[in-house]
C-alpha cells in the first residue's frame, strides 16, 4: 500500500516543535491582553461569497489560490485564506458594531491557499489577526504598530525587521490614481511583465508591488499615488508618522506599498525582514473604513493586521533568539522500584503538583529496571530525578539526584520536597 502523508503544502507541528509555537502564541496573548485586545474565534469555513466580496474578485487570492468546494447541499464554501473577512462577517452577523461600540479583538489559527509550497510559504499556514472597529483616527493606527514594535523587542527581532509605510488614500483618490497609472502603463505595455499585462485591467494597483526588476525599474517615472491624496487622507497619514515618531518607531515611506486585499485604504504598513531570503514580510495590514459596508454593515472605520506565525518562528530560530528554557521539557523526572512504590509515586506527584503548579514533573511509566529508568530521566532532559524505591515508600521519603549538574544525591521527607525543588527549579 502506498504511504499515506500529509497533504503538499500542509505540515505537522511535532512534540519537538511545539513548545516554540506555545512560546511565541502565549507572548503574543499577553502582550494583546495587556493593550486590552480580547479574542474572538472564528470558523475555518465560510461562504465563498465572503471572500469574493471582501478581498476581490480579480485578485490572485479569489482567482487562483482559494480551497473552494461545493458541500452537500450545494452551497459554495471555501477554507479561509485570510482572518479579516471572517472577523468582519461575525461582527456583523452578532450585532456588535453598533452605536459606535469600539472593539479590539485578535484571533489566531490556520489559513489556506493553493501556492506553490517553499520554505516560510506553505499551503496551511497560520496566522495571527488583531482587528478593531469604530476607531478612525491615526491614534489606532500608531497603536497597532507600536504594539507590534513591542513585540518584536520582547521577541528579540527589533534589529531585524523593518516597517514600511504608505497611504491609499480615499477610493476617489485611487480612482485618480489608477486612471493616470494605466494611462503611463499601456504606453509601456510590451515592457511589462506577463503578469503586470494581466493586471492592467484588473487591479492595476498591484503592477506596483511586481518583483520583475523590470517593471519596477519602468515604474520609477510612473505617476506617485502620494502626490494624488486628498487633504484629510493627508492629514491622517502625517497624524501617523508623528505619533510613531514620538514613540520612537521608525519606518519608511514605500510608495509602492499597495497590500494584495482590495478592501485597504488610508494607511497601509508592512514589518519586512532581509534575513529570510525571498520571504521578507512577517506582519502586515492596514485600514479598511470600507469594507463593513461592503459587507452589508451600516459604514464603520476598521483597521488591523496580520502576522504569519511560521515565518516569524523561522525568524527567531534564524537570530537564535530560541529562549534557551524551551529546549528543556522536564524538570523533574519520577523513578519508582516495585509495586507500592509505584502507588506511592502517584501520590507524592500528585502532592507535588498541588503545591507547585508549574513543575513540569514525568512519571515514568511502563516499569523496567532501575538502570533503564534512569537512562529515560537522563533522556528526557530533567534537571533532577526522584527516586522512590519501597523502603522510601514506607517511611514516606525520597531521593533527589541532579541529572545536570555535580551535587550529592539529598534524601528528603515528602513534605520538605516541595520547598527544595522550588528553591531549586
Amino acid at each position: 500500500m502506498k504511504n499515506l502523508q500529509a497533504v503538499r503544502g500542509m505540515n505537522d507541528i511535532l512534540p519537538g516543535d511545539s513548545a516554540l509555537w506555545q512560546y511565541l502564541e502565549s507572548t503574543v496573548a499577553g502582550l494583546l491582553a495587556g493593550y486590552g485586545y480580547q479574542q474572538i474565534r472564528l470558523p475555518i469555513v465560510e461562504s465563498t461569497e465572503l471572500f469574493k466580496r471582501s478581498i476581490g474578485e480579480v485578485t490572485d487570492i479569489v482567482e487562483k489560490e482559494m480551497y473552494t468546494f461545493a458541500d452537500r447541499n450545494g452551497d459554495s464554501l471555501t477554507l479561509r485564506p485570510e482572518g479579516t473577512a471572517g472577523c468582519v462577517r461575525a461582527m456583523l452577523e452578532h450585532g456588535l458594531l453598533g452605536g459606535g461600540v469600539s472593539h479590539k479583538v485578535w484571533y489566531n489559527g490556520p489559513m489556506f491557499r493553493h501556492e506553490r509550497p517553499q520554505k516560510g510559504r506553505y499551503r496551511q499556514f497560520h496566522q495571527i489577526g488583531v482587528e478593531t472597529f469604530n476607531l478612525g483616527g491615526p491614534d489606532i493606527d500608531a497603536e497597532l504598530i507600536i504594539l507590534c514594535w513591542r513585540l518584536w523587542q520582547q521577541l528579540g527581532l527589533r534589529e531585524a525587521v523593518t516597517l514600511e509605510l504608505n497611504s491609499l488614500g480615499s477610493i476617489e483618490d485611487r480612482a485618480r490614481y489608477r486612471a493616470d497609472l494605466v494611462e503611463y502603463l499601456r504606453a509601456r505595455f510590451d515592457q511589462l511583465d506577463e503578469d503586470s499585462q494581466r493586471r492592467l485591467d484588473s487591479n492595476p494597483l498591484r503592477v506596483l508591488d511586481s518583483k520583475n526588476p523590470d517593471t519596477q525599474a519602468l515604474l520609477t517615472d510612473a505617476p506617485k499615488l502620494a502626490d494624488y491624496l486628498n487633504d484629510q487622507a493627508r492629514a491622517h497619514f502625517t497624524g501617523l508618522t508623528a505619533l510613531l515618531e514620538a514613540a520612537g518607531v521608525p519606518y519608511v515611506i514605500n510608495p509602492r506599498l499597495v497590500r494584495g486585499l482590495d478592501y485597504y485604504g488610508l494607511t497601509v504598513f508592512e514589518w519586512t525582514t532581509d534575513r529570510l531570503g525571498a520571504q521578507g514580510t512577517v506582519c502586515a495590514g492596514g485600514r479598511y473604513d470600507g469594507l463593513v459596508e461592503q459587507l452589508g454593515g451600516k459604514s464603520a472605520p476598521a483597521v488591523g493586521f496580520a502576522m504569519g506565525i511560521e515565518r516569524l518562528l523561522l525568524l527567531i530560530q534564524t537570530l537564535e533568539q530560541v529562549p534557551a528554557e524551551l529546549s528543556r521539557q522536564v524538570d523533574v523526572y519520577l523513578v519508582t522500584l516495585g509495586d507500592q512504590a509505584a502507588l506511592a509515586g502517584v501520590q507524592l506527584a500528585e502532592q507535588l503538583r498541588d503545591a507547585l503548579p508549574g513543575l513540569r514533573l514525568l512519571v515514568h511509566c511502563g516499569g523496567g529496571s532501575f538502570k533503564s529508568q534512569f537512562k529515560k530521566a537522563d533522556k528526557s532532559g530533567a534537571l533532577y530525578a526522584l527516586i522512590l524505591g519501597e523502603e522510601e515508600a514506607a517511611r514516606r521519603q525520597v531521593g533527589l539526584k541532579p541529572l545536570r549538574a555535580e551535587g550529592e544525591q539529598l534524601t528528603l521527607e515528602w513534605d520538605a520536597l516541595a520547598a527544595q525543588l522550588q528553591s531549586l527549579i
